[in-house]
C-alpha cells in the first residue's frame, strides 16, 4: 500500500488559516484517525490529502513523493464521504462498478471484481437493488465497495458514519475493522466522536484549532494526555479535571484543591512548584466509592446517579466542584446521599498553567 507524511502543512482561506503547520506520518497498512472537535481542520486536512483542496504551505507525500501538485484522480488515493453520493437510477453493482466502466474495463472483469467486493462486504444479495431500497447501513457499504474496488493505495473517509444510528454505527465500525484486517490498506480516517478513534485506529492524530495537540497510539493517548485538551477530549466519560495549587512542605508535595480538600502527591519530585497554580486530572475509574471506616480523600453529595447496567456513573458534588465516578452498575446509591471518595493516587495527571505536563 503506501505512507503517507504530512510536512508542517499549512491552509489559508484567504487571511484565515484553517491548518497551522501539522505534521505527521501514516505508516504503511495503517489506520490513522483524526480526530477533533468541530472545526479544527480535520476535513480540510483530509481534502488536502485527496488533492480537493490546495496546500498553502508544507509538503504532503506519498511514499516519500510529493504530491501536492499532483491531480487527485492520479494519487492512488480514494475517498469515502460523510454523504453517500450513490447514483440513484443504477444498481448496486453498477454504482460499485462505475470507476472501472469509465475506464473501459471489459464486462466480464468488471462483473467478477464486483463480485469479489460485494461478498467480501457482505452485498452479494443486493447486487440488482438499487439505493432506495438499502438501508443506511447498505449504503455506506456500496460507498466504500466503490471506493476499494480501484484498488487505491490510501482510502480516506470523512466521518462516514454520522448519518447512521447508534446500533449501526457499532455495526459499521465492527465491518470497517474486518475490511482493515482482510485487505491492509492504509486508511485516514475522520471523525469527532473519540470512541470511533478509540475502537478502530492504529494511531490517533487529535487535532484542536488547526493544530496538532497529540499524535500516538490510543492508549498511549489515553494513559499519558500532554494537556488538558487531550486530557479531556479521549475518553468517555471524560477526565475530570480539578483546579488548584502545588505545594511542597518538607520534601513532601501534595495538591490543595481550591475548595479546601488537600491530596499527598508522593513519589514525584515537586518542589521546584511550590505554590504554583495547576490542574489535577482523575479518570472517574480511578475514584472508589468507600465506606465511612475506610481512610477517603474527601466526602462529598451524590447529585446524579447514571446507570447504564454493567457500570454506573455518580456525579458527586464538592462544594463548586463536581466529580464523576465509574463504579459497578449494581451499587446501592441515591441521589442525595453523602459518600466517600478515594482516589487511585497513581493514577494522577497535573497539568500547569501553560498546560505542560507535571515530571511523573
Amino acid at each position: 500500500m503506501a505512507t503517507i507524511s504530512i510536512e508542517n502543512v499549512r491552509k489559508n482561506f484567504g487571511a484565515f488559516e484553517v491548518i497551522k503547520g501539522v505534521s505527521f506520518e501514516v505508516a504503511d497498512g495503517q489506520f490513522a484517525v483524526l480526530v477533533g472537535p468541530s472545526g479544527c481542520g480535520k476535513s480540510t486536512l483530509l481534502r488536502m490529502i485527496a488533492g480537493l483542496e490546495s496546500v498553502t504551505k508544507g509538503n504532503i507525500k506519498l511514499d516519500g513523493k510529493r504530491i501536492n501538485d499532483v491531480p487527485p484522480d492520479q494519487r492512488g488515493i480514494a475517498m469515502v464521504f460523510q454523504s453517500y453520493a450513490l447514483y440513484p437510477h443504477m444498481t448496486v453493482a453498477e454504482n460499485i462498478g462505475f470507476s472501472l466502466d469509465l475506464k473501459k474495463v471489459p464486462k466480464a472483469t468488471i462483473r467478477k471484481e464486483v463480485g469479489q467486493v460485494a461478498e467480501l462486504l457482505q452485498l452479494s444479495e443486493l447486487l440488482d437493488r438499487r439505493p432506495s431500497a438499502l438501508s443506511g447501513g447498505q449504503r455506506q457499504r456500496v460507498a466504500i465497495g466503490r471506493a476499494i474496488i480501484k484498488q487505491p493505495r490510501v482510502i480516506l473517509f470523512d466521518e462516514p458514519l454520522s448519518n447512521l444510528d447508534a446500533s449501526l454505527r457499532v455495526q459499521m465500525r465492527a465491518e470497517l475493522q474486518r475490511l482493515h484486517q482482510a485487505l491492509r490498506p492504509t486508511i485516514i480516517y475522520v471523525t469527532h466522536d473519540q470512541v470511533e478513534a478509540m475502537t478502530m485506529a492504529d494511531t490517533i492524530v487529535v487535532l484542536n484549532q488547526g493544530n496538532v495537540a497529540q499524535w500516538a497510539h490510543p492508549i498511549e493517548l489515553y494513559r499519558r494526555p500532554r494537556s488538558t485538551f487531550v486530557a479531556t477530549f479521549i475518553g468517555s466519560p471524560r477526565m475530570n479535571l480539578i483546579k488548584g495549587i502545588i505545594a511542597s512542605k518538607e520534601l513532601m508535595p501534595s495538591f490543595t484543591a481550591a475548595e479546601g480538600w488537600t491530596v499527598p502527591l508522593a513519589g514525584r519530585d515537586l518542589a521546584a512548584m511550590h505554590l504554583q497554580s495547576a490542574w489535577l486530572g482523575i479518570r472517574p475509574e480511578d475514584i472508589r466509592l468507600v465506606d465511612a471506616n475506610s481512610e477517603a480523600d474527601l466526602s462529598g453529595k451524590v447529585v446524579i446517579v447514571e446507570r447504564l447496567g454493567a457500570e454506573t456513573y455518580v456525579n458527586v458534588v464538592k462544594g463548586r466542584e463536581t466529580l464523576l465516578v465509574r463504579v459497578q452498575g449494581d451499587i446501592a446509591v441515591r441521589p442525595g446521599d453523602t459518600v466517600q471518595l478515594a482516589f487511585d493516587r497513581a493514577a494522577f495527571h497535573l497539568f500547569d498553567q501553560a498546560d505542560q505536563v507535571f515530571p511523573a
